[in-house]
């Protein structure tokens, strides 16, 4: 009884002591780093993640239509494709060297898909969080299946675009695989059908991506409004399908025999 009664007597000590102890006061929430410089603030807004989204992906559009051109030159001659590649490599090399303006234009595009694919990981994830807690149970994904395979679609583009290197560039991975000779180095390509396979993929990735990429960047710079929503939907599937049919008519050629 005795120890029984001590037990409890420094419980109740403990206790009251424990209730009247003043709480340490909690620190208070730390603050956003505000970036002191203007393009410091305007790459942490939201809007100005957006507005390199669309800069960037103009960009990558005006190089993606220039290539498709240069591609169709295959139907020309072989000589006028093979020509057009010799002029790109020695345009301005007096200047900036032998394909200096060509390495030129590739650090341009490689600090444009780096921005680019930066701009768009971020953007998803401040959406997600605002969003708040995932549920299980999800409601469909509202929007065009163009904007809701953004995603894997870009990541399909930057491995064929590393493949695609490696190919027609490089001449790795080409089965003729000779600097210089463009038009045998495509005809080699696509007359097997995996290569053709892959190509067409990457290409229908890409349609999707710029249709949607369009009349995203169009809304992102302000220049959609109410009355313009059809036109701007209807010029997004136009280019993005200009585009898809330019780019895969090489290769389909060059499996019918049309392409030699």
């Amino acid at each position: 009884m005795y120890w029984t009664s001590l037990f409890r007597a420094a419980y109740r000590r403990l206790v009251t002591s424990t209730e009247l102890a003043p709480s340490r006061p909690s620190r208070p929430p730390r603050k956003p780093r505000v970036p002191r410089t203007t393009l410091g603030r305007l790459w942490s807004s939201t809007v100005g993640k957006k507005a390199v989204l669309a800069v960037t992906g103009g960009a990558m559009l005006l190089f993606v239509v220039a290539h498709m051109l240069s591609n169709l030159k295959a139907f020309v001659s072989p000589e006028s494709l093979d020509g057009y590649a010799l002029w790109l490599r020695t345009l301005l090399s007096g200047a900036l060297g032998h394909e200096g303006l060509l390495w030129i234009a590739r650090t341009g595009l490689l600090v444009c898909v780096v921005l680019h694919g930066t701009a768009a990981v971020q953007l998803a994830r401040r959406a997600r969080g605002a969003r708040g807690q995932r549920y299980r149970v999800r409601s469909k994904v509202q929007g065009s299946y163009a904007a809701r395979t953004m995603r894997w679609g870009g990541v399909i583009l930057v491995l064929f675009i590393a493949y695609h290197i490696l190919d027609l560039t490089t001449g790795h991975l080409n089965p003729h695989g000779v600097s210089g000779e463009v038009y045998r180095n495509v005809v080699a390509d696509f007359q097997l059908w995996p290569v053709t396979a892959l190509y067409t993929l990457a290409v229908l990735a890409l349609g999707l991506h710029i249709r949607h990429g369009v009349w995203s960047a169009l809304h992102s710079l302000g220049a959609a409004t109410a009355s313009r929503q059809r036109a701007i939907r209807l010029s997004a599937i136009a280019v993005a399908t200009a585009i898809t049919v330019g780019y895969l008519s090489v290769p389909f050629a060059v499996q019918t025999g049309l392409l030699r």
